[in-house]
């Protein structure tokens, strides 16, 4: 499904917005009938609260609650309810800020996804919104377009997403936009030297691989690099629990293709280069084993102390060869560790950097776009936890505390860059949510969409 406005010269219906401190106006402006109408049915302009308005030809308008400041600040996409009205053209009416059309706007796209590769539902054109006045609707259509990709890859089973097929999507998404795929795979990883990815991914059947892009021919150079494990069993340190959502083990790939459609979409003029390591990890006799040491891209060796960190063995030889030719940017993404979701919870992406500047600028455009981020620190006297004294680094330190700062620290050893962020995201909505329905979902890609302007110079 393809998200999109309506024609903005169809005739399209009423969507009143009303807050509860502008409710009495409203009601006062109506005609007597839809006073009654509305006061009878109880309603308050709560925040969602959906209410159609009838006329002699069956629904002439509706009303949507929009609460009070302090209930809007709690709730994201609010308005998004809104994409369940009758089939046909809806525009708002109602007192909203320039942030809050923009919202609506992006809510209503997002809130018509739907994952149906595998049941029958009855097709139901849906509710199209007029796009608001003064909204960018090219910039808004390609967000929400990224998004549906990113949550399509992460909802497919690992049956039919394993990295042959996220390898497949990955081309097709360059061969959309004239970009050039590169890919290295099997017993090639090891002549080529990419001996980390490929002892992740070697017990498995279907084959690692390292996924390269390469977009634009001008601007400043934006590099992103992502993890596909697309599916994680822990190898030989198998998961005792948890296992039943690590398809979503890629999310991480899944959002930086994501972000790179989003880019290309709009077409910005910059230089894009995405990277993606795309591995199994599951068990076999030839499965890499617990204390096995690994030389990495880089030179660095690995002390293996758990197969269930294998995320930022992948990533260590995928940043080493994006850091092996110059990049303004540099940004990694990842379903890394169980530690970042216990600090901030599923809705909130952790992210790393020492560039103070670009954090200044995700920070203003996760404003923006609506996609919140927090900052956690690259604390660098955790440099010595890392370190295990047999190899130059530890996978896995079983320190007990500061489990994602440690993940963060460890690939920046690889990511030799002044201009480096790397995100520890969750990727999944556990329950739905306002235009984010239970499932796949990415995480700090619109974010750093808005930010790049920033970041890169444009």
């Amino acid at each position: 499904m393809v998200p999109a406005f309506a024609d903005d010269t169809a005739v399209s219906r009423p969507l009143y917005v009303v807050g509860a401190e502008g409710l009495t106006g409203f009601l006062a402006d109506q005609d007597a009938a839809v006073r009654a109408w509305l006061t009878d049915a109880g309603f308050e302009a709560s925040l969602g609260d959906l209410r159609l308005i009838p006329g002699a030809d069956g629904v002439a308008a509706a009303v949507i609650g929009f609460g009070t400041a302090k209930t809007r600040a709690r709730q994201r996409f609010a308005l998004a309810k809104a994409v369940g009205l009758p089939t046909g053209a809806w525009h708002l009416v109602g007192d909203l800020t320039p942030a809050a059309r923009d919202e609506a706007a992006l809510g209503w796209l997002l809130a018509q996804y739907r994952f149906d590769r595998y049941r029958k539902v009855k097709v139901v054109e849906p509710a199209r919104l007029v796009l608001p006045e003064g909204c960018d609707g090219a910039r808004l259509l390609a967000m929400a377009a990224g998004e549906y990709l990113t949550r399509d890859l992460i909802n497919t089973p690992a049956q039919d997403m394993g990295p042959d097929e996220l390898e497949a999507a990955f081309v097709a998404l360059a061969g959309r936009f004239g970009a050039r795929a590169k890919v290295v795979k099997g017993a090639a990883l090891l002549e080529q030297n990419f001996p980390m990815i490929h002892a992740v991914g070697r017990a498995s059947p279907r084959e690692p691989r390292l996924l390269e892009m390469h977009w634009g021919s001008a601007g400043p150079s934006l590099t992103l690099v992502g993890k596909g494990v697309c599916f994680d069993t822990g190898g030989l340190n198998i998961k005792t629990a948890g296992m039943a959502l690590m398809k979503k083990d890629m999310g991480g790939a899944a959002t930086v293709m994501g972000l790179a459609q989003m880019i290309m979409q709009l077409g910005l003029p910059i230089r894009l280069r995405v990277i993606v390591a795309a591995v199994e990890n599951v068990i076999a006799g030839n499965a890499l084993k617990p204390k096995d040491i690994l030389t990495s891209r880089k030179g660095l060796t690995v002390e293996v102390n758990d197969t269930d960190a294998e995320g930022r063995l992948v990533l260590g030889d995928a940043l080493a060869l994006a850091v092996e030719t110059p990049t303004d940017v540099l940004i990694s993404m990842a379903t890394l560790t169980g530690a970042a979701r216990t600090a901030l919870g599923p809705d909130l992406a952790p992210y790393y950097t020492d560039d103070a500047g670009m954090a200044a600028a995700l920070e203003e455009g996760a404003q923006t776009s609506f996609d919140p981020v927090w900052r956690l620190p690259f604390h660098t006297p955790y440099e010595a936890i890392i370190e295990p004294g047999i190899a130059d680094l530890d996978n896995a330190p079983g320190w007990g505390f500061a489990g994602s700062v440690t993940a963060a620290l460890f690939l920046r050893r690889f990511a030799d860059h002044p201009r480096y962020m790397h995100f520890d995201i969750y990727g999944h909505t556990p329950a739905d949510a306002p235009a984010r329905p239970k499932g796949g979902v990415g995480q700090g890609a619109r974010a750093i969409l808005a930010g790049l302007p920033a970041m890169l110079g444009l």
